[in-house]
């Protein structure tokens, strides 16, 4: 058993000091006082950081090098994530394969499930953002490999991903219902992104059976008064909806509106890349932003816990509750009942920071390492 003491605890909403997590195997077993641990308990002194559960980024393309949804998708750079991302406290994530050629994101799945078995354990399954989008809100996805789903070739890459395919991010307005239907049976999160969705057809699909929205603001219509596109439907439908809290890719004042519109139901991602000069995805780091080679914004330079922070310094959202939007909303959303809490019968995976949001270490599985 082991006892993490001198701490400041964040969960569910909530910082408490004066408490102590006693840890067995790869669960929490008990929130204590303080003054009440075991005497057979190894005691771990946190020096008065931050304790919470560990971030869960449900989009992201690569951490470290090489990039992993890059020109060649290998289990090399899933190992290369698992690891790059734990070191920054990310204990669950859904390696995220964009549009491309089929070749391409079947070599993605097929990587992907070899490396399954041979996991730390913090990947937790595959998130298709694309083919299926619509192209009149491309961003950095190429158009000419945008396409209409076939249920053939979808279901073809559901069975091939062996129960890998977690989520899939796509263009409700231009699918056929029996796409949509399937995919939803085989309990794959449907995400609403790259959408030109009207105000009407989001209401017509927002939760039914799209669960889920991609990156608010980015690759969809924006709200005109005339004309207002699927924002204000997300805003009344509250979906769970994911965004990008860099700065650059939303600006802070539109997450703090998101945040007071969808309350518990927006999450943050990274849809963090890395630098490649291979294949479809040549991403380039340029002053505080990855770019494609023409320019256009791809995906960004963020860590959860910098959007943590971000949320915190720069759009008003309380800690406790921007952790939450890290952890328990996209832990409630993928269905994992023991993530995102720091309670008795959850998951032992925390993140240990400290009050300038550096790491100082990672709680995985029961084993704590600190910096």
């Amino acid at each position: 058993m082991t006892a993490l003491y001198n701490l400041q605890l964040i969960s569910d909403g909530v910082v408490t000091t004066g408490k102590a997590v006693l840890l067995q195997g790869e669960k929490i077993i008990a929130v204590i006082a303080a003054d009440a641990i075991p005497n057979d308990a190894k005691k771990i002194d946190l020096k008065g950081h931050y304790l919470a559960p560990g971030l869960i980024d449900l989009q992201i393309y690569g951490a470290g090098l090489p990039l992993f949804f890059g020109g060649d998708p290998s289990a090399e750079a899933l190992a290369q994530m698992e690891q790059t991302l734990l070191s920054q406290g990310c204990t669950g994530f859904f390696a995220t394969i964009a549009t491309n050629t089929d070749e391409i994101v079947e070599q993605g799945i097929e990587a992907a499930v070899a490396y399954w078995n041979n996991r730390l354990g913090n990947f937790l399954g595959l998130h298709l953002e694309g083919p299926y989008l619509n192209s009149k809100r491309c961003g950095a996805h190429p158009p000419a490999l945008i396409k209409k789903a076939a249920l053939a070739q979808v279901k073809s890459w559901v069975e091939k991903a062996n129960g890998l395919i977690r989520m899939i991010t796509l263009a409700p307005e231009l699918q056929d219902t029996e796409v949509l239907d399937y995919l939803h049976q085989q309990g794959i999160i449907l995400s609403a992104g790259h959408s030109n969705a009207t105000y009407a057809e989001g209401k017509a699909f927002l939760n039914k059976p799209v669960k889920a929205v991609t990156h608010l603001y980015n690759a969809m219509p924006q709200m005109h008064h005339r004309d207002p596109g699927y924002i204000p439907a997300i805003f009344e439908d509250k979906p769970y909806t994911s965004i990008v809290a860099d700065g650059i890719h939303v600006d802070f004042v539109m997450v703090r509106l998101a945040k007071r519109e969808l309350g518990d139901k927006l999450f943050l991602i990274t849809d963090a890349v890395t630098e490649s000069d291979k294949g479809t995805y040549q991403h380039k780091f340029t002053g505080d932003r990855y770019v494609m080679p023409d320019g256009t914004l791809s995906g960004s330079s963020l860590t959860m816990l910098k959007a943590v922070q971000n949320c915190v310094q720069h759009a008003g959202i309380e800690l406790a509750e921007a952790i939450n939007m890290a952890s328990l909303y996209p832990a409630q959303l993928t269905g994992a009942t023991a993530k995102g809490k720091i309670e008795k019968g959850f998951d032992a995976d925390l993140v240990i920071f400290n009050e300038a949001f550096g790491i100082y270490g990672v709680v995985f599985k029961g084993i704590t390492k600190t910096t």
